[in-house]
């Protein structure tokens, strides 16, 4: 680990969780603050807007700045108050945008809550490392032990109490029950121990602290680096929580040490990068945007690069680094500052500068949409430029002007984040401005797959565009690809294509509600040499658009979606009946009853627009003593579509807006060809029809299936074959998804149900943090050992063989021996293998069989791999032999190490060889008589036959 490191460090919690209390408390002990803050007496340091202080809840992202000292090294950390309210949620995942770890607060009294849980997947989504403080323990009334496990089973495994209680011993290292718990949640770790413990026993060790039955010969230092630690942090596999009480100032120190052992700075490249988080207005007027230098450093007057919906240039006039409202002026940041920027009007919240790219897509959006309205003597064009101005600050704001009722629509999250816009407008523009009845925002979507065809050819324009629109993952919003070859139509004008498929909010069918959660890919396109311009290919590409949901509508598979929550009701236990009964009118489900004496929780998902009010009904229900909190849980199926569709008496045929017909040139006039009927005129055969005919065939879908749609097959230049295999296999994805696998991948899909698709899940240790392990621990494999060690490794192996040889009566071994392989385990001890698996796990497998495969054959071993399933739902183990290579996938709840011993069991006659760096799978080998090589020996040994092979071509 380095001697000083730069972090930046977000805290996030459920509203009133003491997060800005906690925030107040590091900064006090840090030396930051000479008094700390209090919310409920209006003069915490961050919370320093009127707003907030009014409200007494934290609305705006800020930033501080705090040193920690350890040992040895000096941690800079740039930490990030970010709202807990749920209608501030965006400005929250804005900052995540810049995290490096995360910070969660959770009540010790309330514990674990619905906005805790969204917060918690969001950070595991991220692969943001996460840090956990139980706060208000000193009015909770249970114990950390139990407060623990309720965190595991609510969040997920990894949760590791790192309080020195229970992390240090007496002497002040690492104490036998902290290991235990650590290694229980990290393969990799538990390894280590194993290898130290056999070097102590072994006399070879320095390590005196080794757990249970430690012999503790060594020179009294701990067993576990902090380093190696920090690495399962750092890969997500151990959560650190620390108790205590923010307002008490208990438990801060903790925090504050294990925060400075245990964290670690990110990699930074030598280019100039960062990425703008916030936009804010200064007290002296200047625009100021937030950001993180994400590689090389920036210097005053530097002009940089954004990166955002269009490219744009500026020059840096100043470099403010904030600590509250309060700031110092620099002439220079290096990478892992963060910096408010000044000189900058273009840039928005996202925008990436220099080498790094624009953020990702918000998944927290407002749902919510008012009517604005300023007073009368007040033009809406200035009232909207007002609001615009607001909105550069939160995109999500989304500010729209609606030509069919002339009113100015904005969408928010929530009742106090419309309180708040509306004294944002009078404190900076000096008027009042009034909101209509808020309305759900809804959207549609469609359930299969269609060819919208749109033709635009009036008298000297034309052209005709093909999209494919197929359903898309929920919250995937719009996705667009292309899988027309350049040489049919060029890439400017698919460009051009694409451009306008994103420019639009594209209206839905059912009501009028924007268009959402699909794929449309661009299939097929035409243009004119002489009579073509880009406004030809707009219109041709919104009619395409439209024209594919208005096939959708006809054949029933238009959907529209509604925002649902994810809803935690708390309340005496004689109203349950009453809540249950309120829920199932709402349209809503019941996940959980829990019993807390006196006191029910219920949990669930309900239509947001159903349970908006509700708080109000469970407060006269229950005297008062009732709590409801709800958190989203994204957009799903409309509960009354129908009586809602039918409410809003929406035509699309009548929206001239957005027109599904297709314009043609006939007898030197216009036509207009309804929706319906384009397919009898337009000039380019459907690519869909090509598909059915390879179904219909039984052809696999090949890209001779695509070009024979084209006009027949052609020879492949050798820059085209990485953009040919690109779109066939995107064809192949619209092709199975709209008529079912071919005989050719069923077998490939059958292995995807029982193993899945990514290999092992997070809580094996193999999930989607990935690894970030060097390559001495990076799948098990230990340092390189001394000939001492060798020795004793084969001594060991020697004993075994004897005891095999027992076991087996006498009888005679075969000399071709069965190689047991952990495939995994192998295919993350392979840099190009686990680099690969990262983007595909699919090809890491298929990459690793095919290098086995070779090896069997060359060496005439007898190989099986077993490819761990063990928390696929459903999984029921499968079996192959492929090209001489037997591949096992286990079933659900059946681990590894498990499946090797009973195969090892059932082999006769025959020495076995388990290959694994894996602990349990090593140790359970032993058992079985069989004798291990680590995964990087195997590799070694495949390395060198690879060698001999080329060797002799």
């Amino acid at each position: 680990m380095a001697e000083n490191a730069k972090i930046t460090l977000g805290i996030l919690a459920h509203v009133d969780a003491g997060k800005t209390t906690l925030s107040e408390a590091i900064l006090y002990k840090t030396g930051e603050l000479r008094k700390p803050g209090r919310v409920d007496h209006g003069n915490s340091f961050l919370d320093d807007s009127e707003i907030e202080r009014n409200r007494g809840i934290t609305v705006f992202s800020r930033q501080a700045r705090f040193t920690i000292e350890s040992p040895g090294r000096t941690t800079e950390v740039t930490l990030i108050d970010t709202p807990g309210h749920v209608d501030f949620a965006a400005e929250m995942e804005r900052a995540l945008s810049v995290t490096d770890h995360a910070l969660l607060v959770v009540s010790g009294s309330e514990g674990v809550q619905a906005h805790t849980r969204t917060l918690y997947s969001m950070l595991r989504e991220r692969g943001i490392p996460v840090f956990v403080f139980v706060n208000k323990m000193d009015i909770a009334v249970r114990s950390p032990e139990d407060i623990l496990a309720d965190m595991a089973s609510e969040l997920g495994a990894g949760m590791v109490d790192f309080s020195p209680r229970r992390r240090l011993d007496k002497n002040g290292r690492l104490s036998e029950e902290f290991v235990d718990d650590i290694t229980l949640h990290s393969p990799e770790l538990a390894e280590i121990v194993l290898e130290r413990e056999l070097e102590d026993e072994s006399g070879a060790g320095s390590f005196g602290n080794l757990g249970a039955g430690s012999s503790g010969n060594g020179s009294g230092a701990d067993v576990l680096t902090d380093g190696e630690i920090t690495e399962a942090i750092e890969c997500g596999e151990i959560v650190p929580c620390v108790f205590g009480s923010a307002l008490k100032f208990e438990g801060i120190e903790d925090l504050l040490e294990v925060l400075g052992r245990y964290t670690e700075e990110p990699e930074y490249g030598e280019e100039f990068g960062a990425r703008i988080y916030k936009i804010a207005n200064a007290e002296d007027g200047s625009r100021l945007a937030f950001a993180k230098i994400t590689g090389g450093t920036l210097k005053v007057r530097d002009t940089v690069q954004g990166h955002s919906a269009t490219d744009w240039e500026a020059k840096v006039n100043q470099i403010r680094l904030y600590s509250g409202s309060k700031y110092v002026a620099a002439d220079e940041v290096s990478a892992g500052s963060v910096a408010a920027l000044t000189g900058l009007p273009d840039a928005f919240p996202g925008d990436g500068l220099g080498a790094e790219a624009p953020a990702a897509e918000a998944t927290l959006k407002a749902f919510m949409v008012y009517t604005v309205s300023g007073p009368e003597e007040k033009d809406p064009y200035l009232v909207m430029k007002d609001l615009e101005k607001l909105a550069q600050e939160d995109p999500a704001l989304s500010i729209s002007w609606r030509r069919d009722t002339g009113e100015i629509e904005i969408r928010l999250m929530g009742q106090v984040q419309l309180e708040v816009i509306s004294q944002m407008v009078r404190d900076r523009y000096g008027y009042d401005v009034s909101f209509g009845t808020g309305k759900v925002l809804y959207l549609e979507t469609v359930s299969d797959t269609f060819e919208g065809v749109g033709h635009f050819e009036p008298l000297r324009h034309y052209a005709e565009v093909h999209l494919i629109v197929s359903p898309g993952e929920r919250g995937s919003g719009i996705v667009i690809s292309s899988i027309t070859p350049e040489d049919e139509l060029a890439r400017n004008w698919q460009r051009l294509i694409m451009t306008h498929i994103d420019a639009k909010e594209h209206a839905g069918v059912l009501t009028g509600a924007p268009l959402t959660d699909v794929r449309i890919t661009l299939a097929a396109g035409r243009a004119h040499d002489k009579h073509t311009s880009g406004g030809d290919f707009r219109e041709a590409t919104y009619r395409a658009v439209r024209n594919a949901l208005m096939q959708a509508r006809e054949a029933g598979a238009a959907v529209l979606l509604e925002p649902w929550y994810e809803y935690e009701i708390e309340l005496p236990s004689q109203n349950v009946g009453r809540a249950m009964t309120d829920i199932k009118q709402m349209g809503g489900s019941q996940d959980e009853l829990e019993q807390k004496g006196d006191v029910s929780v219920i949990r669930g998902l309900v239509p947001a627009s159903e349970i908006a009010d509700y708080q109000q009904i469970l407060t006269g229900y229950t005297s008062g003593l009732g709590r409801l909190t709800c958190s989203q849980a994204g957009y799903r199926e409309c509960h009354d579509a129908d009586a809602l569709i039918g409410s809003t008496g929406y035509d699309p045929e009548r929206d001239t807006d957005n027109p599904a017909d297709s314009v043609f040139v006939s007898h030197g006039g216009t036509d207009i060809v309804k929706w319906d009927k384009v397919p009898e005129h337009m000039h380019i055969q459907s690519v869909l029809r090509r598909l059915r005919n390879a179904a219909e065939g039984g052809t696999d879908l090949s890209y001779e299936a695509y070009s024979a749609y084209s006009g027949g097959s052609r020879i492949l230049r050798g820059d085209e074959k990485e953009r040919i295999a690109a779109a066939e296999k995107e064809l192949r994805m619209i092709f199975e998804r709209t008529y079912g696998t071919s005989k050719h991948t069923r077998g490939k899909e059958a292995r995807e149900r029982r193993f899945g698709s990514k290999g092992r899940s997070s809580a094996d240790g193999y999930g989607r943090f990935g690894r970030r392990r060097s390559a001495e621990v990076y799948g098990g494999d230990a340092p390189e050992k001394t000939p001492e060690q060798q020795a004793a490794d084969e001594k060991r192996n020697q004993e075994i063989r004897e005891k095999h040889r027992k076991d087996k009566a006498g009888t005679a071994v075969q000399e071709r021996p069965l190689y047991l392989i952990d495939g995994y385990n192998l295919i993350y001890a392979d840099e190009y293998l686990k680099d690969l698996s990262r983007r595909d796990m699919g090809a890491a497998r298929d990459q690793l069989l095919e290098r086995l495969c070779n090896y069997s054959a060359y060496r005439g071993y007898e190989l099986a791999v077993v490819f761990d399933a063990y928390n696929v739902a459903g999984g029921e183990g499968y079996e192959e032999d492929h090209l001489g290579v037997r591949v096992i996938y286990t079933a659900e709840n059946e681990p590894a190490d498990i499946r090797i011993g009973l195969t090892t069991d059932s082999v006769k006659n025959r020495q076995v060889y388990v290959v694994s760096s894996d602990v349990l799978v090593q140790q359970d080998s032993f058992e079985h008589g069989a004798l291990r090589i680590s995964s990087r020996e195997f590799l070694s040994m495949l390395a060198q036959a690879e060698a001999e092979i080329r060797a002799s071509l």
